[in-house]
């Protein structure tokens, strides 16, 4: 639980800033929110029936910040409570980078749900090749991942690699392959039982072509 919630916080982030909240004050709340959610164990009253992990956060988060009293400690922490490395560093700057400030503030925390899952996803790959001395052979390929098929340029990939075109369309399909794996993976850790995968998998890169 603790890893999702460092993995997910930014979107929950993004959710605030977009609803007027300042950046030190959407850092704040967010930071109490999870500490509060770990400490108290509160997950354990979520119902997998009711909504997907995502949907629960955000539901949380809006009844956290309702309540005057997470508004009172949201700077003030309780000193019982441990803080979690968020990694927010960078939080404002990334923010800053969405254009899409027509987005609702819930459209975008889809979106950057969505977005921290595929990066998420990637970087499992990226490690997976690192590991297997294939950094080059990554770093040539993945961009052919949201590449159309007749759009991947196979022939020039192959001259740079030294391999066959044949031995690259190989490596494109295994890469492909693998990465809709760990994708499967990634949501299989947010959703109730398997059978909501696919059904997140649509809902995610829907909120992407917002």
């Amino acid at each position: 639980m603790e890893t999702l919630c460092r993995t997910y916080w930014f979107p929950l982030y993004a959710y605030l800033r977009r609803k007027g909240t300042s950046a030190h004050q959407a850092e704040d709340l967010v930071q109490a929110f999870f500490a509060r959610l770990l400490e108290k164990r509160d997950f354990n009253s979520a119902d997998p029936h009711k909504g997907k992990f995502r949907s629960y956060l955000l539901a949380g988060l809006n009844h956290f910040v309702a309540n005057q009293y997470a508004r009172d400690h949201a700077q003030k922490r309780c000193p019982t409570q441990t803080p979690i490395a968020l990694g927010a560093v960078n939080a404002e700057n990334r923010y800053e980078l969405e254009p899409s400030f027509q987005l609702s503030p819930e459209k975008l925390f889809e979106k950057q749900w969505a977005l921290t899952l595929i990066d998420r996803t990637l970087r499992r790959l990226q490690d997976e090749h690192a590991r297997a001395d294939k950094n080059q052979l990554f770093d040539q390929l993945k961009l052919t991942l949201t590449a159309a098929k007749d759009a991947v340029p196979y022939r020039q990939i192959a001259e740079k690699l030294g391999m066959t075109e044949g031995a690259i369309k190989t490596a494109v399909h295994r890469l492909r392959k693998r990465c809709r794996q760990l994708l499967r993976e990634e949501i299989a850790h947010t959703v109730a039982d398997e059978s909501q995968i696919d059904e997140e998998i649509r809902d995610l890169f829907n909120a992407l072509g917002q």
